[in-house]
Protein backbone atom coordinates (compact mmCIF):
# COMPACT_ATOMS: atom_id res chain seq x y z
CA UNK A 1 0.00 0.00 0.00
CA UNK A 2 0.73 3.37 -0.38
CA UNK A 3 0.28 7.09 0.77
CA UNK A 4 -2.11 9.51 -1.14
CA UNK A 5 -0.47 11.46 -3.65
CA UNK A 6 2.32 8.98 -4.61
CA UNK A 7 2.22 7.14 -7.92
CA UNK A 8 2.05 2.98 -7.51
CA UNK A 9 5.51 1.41 -9.48
CA UNK A 10 4.77 0.63 -12.84
CA UNK A 11 5.10 -2.94 -13.95
CA UNK A 12 8.34 -3.63 -15.57
CA UNK A 13 9.24 -5.41 -18.84
CA UNK A 14 9.97 -9.17 -18.73
CA UNK A 15 13.04 -8.81 -20.82
CA UNK A 16 14.36 -5.72 -18.55
CA UNK A 17 13.34 -6.97 -15.04
CA UNK A 18 15.47 -8.38 -13.03
CA UNK A 19 16.38 -8.73 -9.53
CA UNK A 20 18.41 -5.79 -8.23
CA UNK A 21 19.65 -4.16 -5.81
CA UNK A 22 19.20 -0.65 -4.69
CA UNK A 23 22.72 1.62 -3.63
CA UNK A 24 22.41 5.31 -2.88
CA UNK A 25 24.14 8.20 -4.59
CA UNK A 26 26.11 8.36 -7.36
CA UNK A 27 28.47 5.65 -6.20
CA UNK A 28 27.76 3.38 -3.27
CA UNK A 29 30.25 2.18 -0.99
CA UNK A 30 31.08 -0.58 -2.97
CA UNK A 31 32.25 1.61 -5.16
CA UNK A 32 29.67 1.28 -7.96
CA UNK A 33 28.31 3.61 -9.95
CA UNK A 34 24.96 4.03 -11.26
CA UNK A 35 21.24 3.61 -9.67
CA UNK A 36 20.99 -0.19 -9.17
CA UNK A 37 23.61 -3.57 -9.88
CA UNK A 38 21.83 -6.23 -11.98
CA UNK A 39 21.87 -9.68 -10.09
CA UNK A 40 24.39 -10.89 -12.60
CA UNK A 41 26.88 -8.90 -11.26
CA UNK A 42 25.94 -8.95 -7.83
CA UNK A 43 26.98 -12.37 -8.36
CA UNK A 44 30.75 -11.38 -9.79
CA UNK A 45 30.67 -9.58 -7.57
CA UNK A 46 30.21 -10.62 -3.67
CA UNK A 47 32.77 -13.49 -3.60
CA UNK A 48 35.69 -11.13 -4.37
CA UNK A 49 34.17 -8.37 -2.22
CA UNK A 50 32.11 -9.90 0.46
CA UNK A 51 33.15 -13.20 1.42
CA UNK A 52 31.15 -13.42 4.59
CA UNK A 53 27.77 -12.94 2.83
CA UNK A 54 28.86 -15.61 0.24
CA UNK A 55 29.69 -17.89 2.76
CA UNK A 56 26.44 -17.49 4.65
CA UNK A 57 24.34 -19.22 1.62
CA UNK A 58 22.99 -22.43 1.55
CA UNK A 59 21.14 -25.16 3.82
CA UNK A 60 20.05 -24.51 7.16
CA UNK A 61 20.53 -27.82 8.65
CA UNK A 62 18.14 -27.12 11.57
CA UNK A 63 15.43 -26.25 9.37
CA UNK A 64 13.54 -29.38 8.95
CA UNK A 65 13.86 -30.56 12.87
CA UNK A 66 12.18 -27.28 13.94
CA UNK A 67 9.82 -27.71 11.19
CA UNK A 68 8.60 -31.51 11.94
CA UNK A 69 8.41 -30.72 15.54
CA UNK A 70 6.30 -27.64 15.13
CA UNK A 71 3.58 -29.68 12.63
CA UNK A 72 3.68 -32.79 15.45
CA UNK A 73 2.81 -29.92 17.61
CA UNK A 74 0.21 -29.25 15.98
CA UNK A 75 -1.26 -32.40 15.71
CA UNK A 76 -0.88 -33.25 18.88
CA UNK A 77 -3.30 -29.87 19.38
CA UNK A 78 -5.49 -31.40 17.08
CA UNK A 79 -6.16 -34.41 19.44
CA UNK A 80 -6.34 -31.87 22.60
CA UNK A 81 -9.27 -29.42 21.33
CA UNK A 82 -11.46 -32.07 19.93
CA UNK A 83 -13.38 -31.90 23.51
CA UNK A 84 -12.76 -28.47 23.67
CA UNK A 85 -16.00 -25.94 23.47
CA UNK A 86 -16.39 -23.74 20.52
CA UNK A 87 -15.27 -20.84 22.79
CA UNK A 88 -11.83 -22.17 23.95
CA UNK A 89 -11.35 -23.74 20.52
CA UNK A 90 -11.28 -20.49 19.10
CA UNK A 91 -8.96 -19.12 21.90
CA UNK A 92 -6.56 -21.43 21.72
CA UNK A 93 -6.48 -20.95 17.70
CA UNK A 94 -5.90 -17.80 18.25
CA UNK A 95 -3.10 -17.84 20.86
CA UNK A 96 -1.37 -21.04 19.89
CA UNK A 97 -2.08 -22.34 16.92
CA UNK A 98 -2.27 -19.12 14.81
CA UNK A 99 1.16 -18.30 16.39
CA UNK A 100 2.75 -21.95 15.31
CA UNK A 101 0.79 -22.32 11.41
CA UNK A 102 1.26 -18.16 10.86
CA UNK A 103 5.72 -19.29 11.56
CA UNK A 104 4.95 -22.60 9.52
CA UNK A 105 3.86 -20.51 6.58
CA UNK A 106 7.36 -18.18 7.22
CA UNK A 107 8.96 -21.77 7.42
CA UNK A 108 7.38 -22.25 3.81
CA UNK A 109 9.16 -19.45 2.46
CA UNK A 110 12.28 -20.48 3.49
CA UNK A 111 11.39 -23.42 2.42
CA UNK A 112 10.37 -22.03 -1.62
CA UNK A 113 14.40 -20.72 -1.44
CA UNK A 114 15.18 -24.20 -1.44
CA UNK A 115 17.19 -23.60 2.32
CA UNK A 116 15.92 -26.81 3.59
CA UNK A 117 17.75 -29.51 1.81
CA UNK A 118 19.57 -26.85 -0.37
CA UNK A 119 19.36 -26.34 -4.65
CA UNK A 120 20.36 -29.60 -5.33
CA UNK A 121 17.55 -31.43 -3.59
CA UNK A 122 14.76 -29.06 -5.06
CA UNK A 123 12.24 -31.67 -5.47
CA UNK A 124 13.11 -32.40 -1.59
CA UNK A 125 12.33 -29.07 -0.52
CA UNK A 126 9.03 -29.15 -2.47
CA UNK A 127 8.05 -32.15 -0.93
CA UNK A 128 8.79 -30.96 2.56
CA UNK A 129 6.94 -27.63 1.82
CA UNK A 130 3.70 -29.97 1.27
CA UNK A 131 4.47 -31.66 4.93
CA UNK A 132 4.84 -27.98 6.42
CA UNK A 133 2.02 -26.91 5.08
CA UNK A 134 -0.18 -29.80 6.50
CA UNK A 135 -1.13 -27.87 9.83
CA UNK A 136 -2.11 -24.78 7.55
CA UNK A 137 -5.46 -26.78 6.78
CA UNK A 138 -5.61 -25.67 3.22
CA UNK A 139 -3.34 -26.34 0.02
CA UNK A 140 -0.95 -23.20 -0.82
CA UNK A 141 2.75 -23.64 -0.57
CA UNK A 142 3.21 -24.97 -4.37
CA UNK A 143 1.36 -21.94 -5.09
CA UNK A 144 3.28 -20.23 -2.99
CA UNK A 145 6.71 -21.05 -4.58
CA UNK A 146 5.12 -20.43 -8.27
CA UNK A 147 3.87 -16.51 -7.49
CA UNK A 148 7.07 -15.78 -4.68
CA UNK A 149 9.68 -16.11 -7.61
CA UNK A 150 7.55 -12.91 -9.65
CA UNK A 151 7.72 -11.10 -5.95
CA UNK A 152 11.27 -11.17 -5.96
CA UNK A 153 12.04 -10.43 -8.73
CA UNK A 154 9.33 -7.91 -9.85
CA UNK A 155 9.20 -6.12 -6.40
CA UNK A 156 6.81 -3.55 -6.26
CA UNK A 157 5.70 -4.30 -10.16
CA UNK A 158 1.87 -4.40 -10.44
CA UNK A 159 0.06 -7.52 -11.98
CA UNK A 160 3.48 -9.17 -10.97
CA UNK A 161 4.33 -8.97 -7.97
CA UNK A 162 0.78 -10.17 -6.15
CA UNK A 163 2.32 -9.27 -2.69
CA UNK A 164 0.35 -5.93 -3.18
CA UNK A 165 -3.00 -4.81 -2.92
CA UNK A 166 -5.04 -4.56 -6.29
CA UNK A 167 -6.42 -1.25 -7.08
CA UNK A 168 -9.98 -2.02 -5.56
CA UNK A 169 -8.11 -2.30 -2.27
CA UNK A 170 -6.77 0.88 -2.56
CA UNK A 171 -9.91 2.38 -3.50
CA UNK A 172 -12.00 0.76 -1.31
CA UNK A 173 -9.99 0.12 1.89
CA UNK A 174 -8.98 3.76 2.55
CA UNK A 175 -10.79 4.38 5.88
CA UNK A 176 -9.99 3.60 9.60
CA UNK A 177 -12.30 1.35 9.79
CA UNK A 178 -12.18 -0.08 6.22
CA UNK A 179 -8.31 -0.29 6.41
CA UNK A 180 -8.92 -2.53 10.01
CA UNK A 181 -11.38 -5.06 7.81
CA UNK A 182 -8.58 -5.40 5.46
CA UNK A 183 -6.05 -6.51 8.16
CA UNK A 184 -8.52 -8.99 9.74
CA UNK A 185 -9.03 -10.06 6.23
CA UNK A 186 -5.34 -10.04 5.08
CA UNK A 187 -5.17 -14.44 5.01
CA UNK A 188 -8.10 -14.63 2.27
CA UNK A 189 -7.10 -10.70 0.25
CA UNK A 190 -3.74 -12.92 0.06
CA UNK A 191 -4.82 -16.16 -1.34
CA UNK A 192 -7.34 -15.23 -3.77
CA UNK A 193 -5.69 -12.24 -5.06
CA UNK A 194 -3.18 -14.00 -7.27
CA UNK A 195 -6.41 -15.82 -8.98
CA UNK A 196 -7.61 -12.41 -10.25
CA UNK A 197 -4.40 -10.48 -10.69
CA UNK A 198 -1.57 -12.95 -12.81
CA UNK A 199 -3.62 -16.15 -12.71
CA UNK A 200 -1.15 -18.88 -14.39
CA UNK A 201 -1.57 -22.49 -15.38
CA UNK A 202 -2.03 -24.99 -12.56
CA UNK A 203 0.84 -27.54 -11.42
CA UNK A 204 1.30 -31.27 -10.71
CA UNK A 205 2.92 -30.21 -7.73
CA UNK A 206 -0.58 -27.77 -6.89
CA UNK A 207 -2.59 -31.08 -7.44
CA UNK A 208 -0.22 -32.71 -5.16
CA UNK A 209 -0.63 -30.20 -2.41
CA UNK A 210 -3.95 -30.53 -2.24
CA UNK A 211 -4.52 -34.28 -2.66
CA UNK A 212 -2.38 -34.57 0.61
CA UNK A 213 -3.76 -31.50 1.87
CA UNK A 214 -7.40 -32.91 1.53
CA UNK A 215 -6.41 -36.66 2.83
CA UNK A 216 -4.69 -35.45 5.99
CA UNK A 217 -7.91 -33.11 6.70
CA UNK A 218 -9.71 -36.53 6.02
CA UNK A 219 -8.22 -38.32 8.20
CA UNK A 220 -8.14 -35.97 10.77
CA UNK A 221 -12.22 -35.26 10.65
CA UNK A 222 -12.36 -39.58 10.77
CA UNK A 223 -10.27 -39.49 13.41
CA UNK A 224 -11.57 -37.01 15.99
CA UNK A 225 -14.30 -35.01 14.13
CA UNK A 226 -14.69 -31.62 12.92
CA UNK A 227 -13.54 -29.58 15.58
CA UNK A 228 -9.66 -30.10 14.94
CA UNK A 229 -10.21 -29.22 11.24
CA UNK A 230 -11.70 -26.05 12.48
CA UNK A 231 -8.81 -25.56 14.85
CA UNK A 232 -6.34 -25.60 12.15
CA UNK A 233 -7.88 -23.30 9.32
CA UNK A 234 -8.86 -20.42 11.92
CA UNK A 235 -5.62 -21.02 13.18
CA UNK A 236 -4.40 -19.91 9.90
CA UNK A 237 -7.05 -16.74 9.42
CA UNK A 238 -6.63 -16.28 12.23
CA UNK A 239 -3.13 -15.61 12.43
CA UNK A 240 -2.45 -13.78 9.61
CA UNK A 241 -4.75 -11.43 9.87
CA UNK A 242 -4.97 -8.80 13.15
CA UNK A 243 -2.15 -11.01 14.81
CA UNK A 244 1.17 -9.74 16.21
CA UNK A 245 2.62 -11.93 14.42
CA UNK A 246 1.19 -10.59 11.38
CA UNK A 247 3.37 -6.99 11.09
CA UNK A 248 5.33 -7.60 8.69
CA UNK A 249 3.06 -7.76 6.11
CA UNK A 250 2.39 -4.07 6.66
CA UNK A 251 6.46 -3.54 6.41
CA UNK A 252 5.92 -5.28 2.96
CA UNK A 253 3.19 -3.20 1.96
CA UNK A 254 3.47 -0.15 2.72
CA UNK A 255 5.03 2.65 1.45
CA UNK A 256 5.92 5.20 4.01
CA UNK A 257 9.47 7.11 2.42
CA UNK A 258 9.12 7.53 -0.90
CA UNK A 259 11.15 4.81 -2.91
CA UNK A 260 11.34 2.22 -0.24
CA UNK A 261 9.20 -0.25 -1.48
CA UNK A 262 9.84 -2.47 1.81
CA UNK A 263 11.37 -2.27 5.23
CA UNK A 264 12.84 -4.36 7.81
CA UNK A 265 12.27 -5.13 11.16
CA UNK A 266 14.99 -5.94 13.72
CA UNK A 267 12.60 -6.80 17.01
CA UNK A 268 11.94 -9.93 19.04
CA UNK A 269 9.44 -11.28 16.84
CA UNK A 270 12.10 -12.84 14.57
CA UNK A 271 13.26 -15.21 16.98
CA UNK A 272 9.54 -17.07 16.32
CA UNK A 273 9.04 -16.47 13.00
CA UNK A 274 11.97 -17.12 10.97
CA UNK A 275 13.87 -13.62 11.19
CA UNK A 276 11.11 -12.63 8.30
CA UNK A 277 11.84 -9.16 9.09
CA UNK A 278 14.80 -9.02 7.46
CA UNK A 279 12.91 -8.34 4.78
CA UNK A 280 15.25 -6.18 2.71
CA UNK A 281 18.46 -8.20 3.79
CA UNK A 282 16.15 -11.68 2.25
CA UNK A 283 15.93 -9.66 -0.74
CA UNK A 284 19.05 -8.64 -1.44
CA UNK A 285 20.53 -12.20 -0.57
CA UNK A 286 17.68 -14.35 -1.18
CA UNK A 287 19.54 -17.81 -0.86
CA UNK A 288 20.93 -16.92 3.00
CA UNK A 289 18.61 -18.69 5.23
CA UNK A 290 16.66 -16.92 7.94
CA UNK A 291 18.63 -18.32 10.52
CA UNK A 292 21.50 -16.24 8.98
CA UNK A 293 19.84 -13.23 8.08
CA UNK A 294 21.17 -11.45 11.37
CA UNK A 295 24.58 -12.18 9.99
CA UNK A 296 24.15 -10.50 6.72
CA UNK A 297 22.88 -7.11 7.83
CA UNK A 298 26.73 -4.99 7.95
CA UNK A 299 27.15 -6.69 4.43
CA UNK A 300 23.53 -5.83 3.41
CA UNK A 301 23.83 -2.38 4.72
CA UNK A 302 27.44 -1.56 3.07
CA UNK A 303 26.54 -2.91 -0.23
CA UNK A 304 22.67 -1.22 -0.77
CA UNK A 305 23.07 1.61 1.20
CA UNK A 306 21.04 2.87 4.09
CA UNK A 307 18.62 1.70 3.07
CA UNK A 308 17.74 -1.43 4.97
CA UNK A 309 17.93 0.58 7.81
CA UNK A 310 14.40 1.14 8.05
CA UNK A 311 12.65 0.25 11.11
CA UNK A 312 8.85 -1.57 10.43
CA UNK A 313 6.08 0.54 11.39
CA UNK A 314 2.94 -2.28 11.80
CA UNK A 315 0.34 -3.21 13.88
CA UNK A 316 1.99 -2.57 16.77
CA UNK A 317 2.06 1.69 16.20
CA UNK A 318 -1.66 1.35 13.95
CA UNK A 319 -0.05 3.90 11.52
CA UNK A 320 -1.52 1.97 8.55
CA UNK A 321 -5.16 1.86 10.19
CA UNK A 322 -4.93 5.87 11.24
CA UNK A 323 -2.57 7.49 9.41
CA UNK A 324 -5.14 8.99 6.24
CA UNK A 325 -2.97 9.41 4.21
CA UNK A 326 -1.45 5.69 4.06
CA UNK A 327 -3.44 3.56 1.71
CA UNK A 328 -3.58 0.98 -0.75
CA UNK A 329 -3.12 3.57 -3.74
Amino acid sequence: MYPAGRPRPTTPNREQARFTISTSGAESKNGLKGGKVKGEQRLAILPAKYPVIKSLMGPDPHLKWIVSGMVLTQLLACYLVKDLSWRWLFFWAYGFGGCINHSLTLAIHDISHNVAFGNKQAKWNRWFAIFANLPIGVPYSASFKKYHIDHHRYLGGDILDVDIPTDFEGWFFCTPGRKLVWLILQPLFYALRPLFVNPKAVTQMEMLNVLVQLVVDGALYALWGLKPVVYLVAGSILGMGLHPFSGHFIAEHYMFLKGHETYSYYGPLNWITFNVGYHMEHHDFPSIPGCKLPQSTLGSSRFSGDSTQEKQRGIVDGAPVWESEVHGF
